[in-house]
């Protein structure tokens, strides 16, 4: 099992590296879905923690869809993360018919080289899930998929996610399951589903507030309730 925490500061990837997160997604704009991080806070979070940190390469929250502008700009985006020590990225677009956008795919993953790759919601906008999931497997370097099933928090859609997990280990994707995931319902929601990779963002903050800092010890108590060892630090 693994768990991934947001961060969106180098406190926030300190705290969640103390707290027992084993990988975080450092972004900027949590309250739009995710934005790129400045070039310096990648730089400091990757040099600051023990554990791998993805970086999100998202240029706008207009949409998935980008146009010629918004892909150079995240062509630029990857070619300065890969010199950060960061782990890997956090990507993805749509067709405006709601299909996985193959062709810009690709020419970010032929950018990203041996960088580690999630696809993120913008998975959960697609046309047809089963669909879309099938496309991505056909890409080796993209590791995992961040759904919640839809666009409804995970908890709502835990049947779909079920089936999303069962189809994807056909194949070498893992589901990533996030997106209104709680830290007392983790334990029933990894059961139903069997996902082995999930995604915190706010639960793991004080107050459960998206702009509040990490506690660490909500990332301890995931952690417990998943039957996962401490971590020492």
């Amino acid at each position: 099992m693994l768990l991934e925490v947001i961060a969106t500061n180098l406190a926030d990837a300190i705290a969640a590296d103390q707290g027992g997160a084993d990988r975080i997604e450092l972004v900027t704009g949590m309250l739009e879905g995710g934005l790129t991080p400045s070039l310096g806070l990648i730089e400091r979070a990757a040099g600051s923690v023990s554990i791998p940190v993805n970086v999100m390469v998202r240029p706008h929250s207009l949409s998935f869809h980008y146009d010629k502008h918004d892909v150079q700009t995240m062509l630029t985006d990857i070619r300065h993360i890969r010199k950060t020590g960061a782990r890997g990225i956090v990507i993805g677009a749509l067709t405006q018919e709601g299909r996985v956008d193959v062709g810009l795919l690709q020419g970010l993953l032929a950018e990203a080289g041996e960088l580690d790759v999630t696809f993120h919601r913008a998975f959960d906008e697609a046309a047809d899930l089963a669909e879309a999931l099938e496309t991505l497997s056909e890409f080796p370097q993209i590791s995992r998929v961040l759904t919640s099933g839809g666009t409804a928090p995970a908890p709502q859609a835990v049947n779909r996610i079920q089936e999303l997990n069962r189809l994807a280990s056909k194949t070498h994707l893992n589901i990533l399951a996030g997106h209104g995931l709680t830290v007392d319902g983790i334990g029933a929601f990894v059961r139903e589903t069997g996902v082995q990779e999930v995604h915190f963002g706010s639960a793991v903050r004080e107050d459960g507030h998206a702009l509040k800092p990490i506690d660490p010890k909500r990332i301890a108590m995931i952690r417990t309730n998943l039957n996962l060892s401490p971590v020492k630090k």
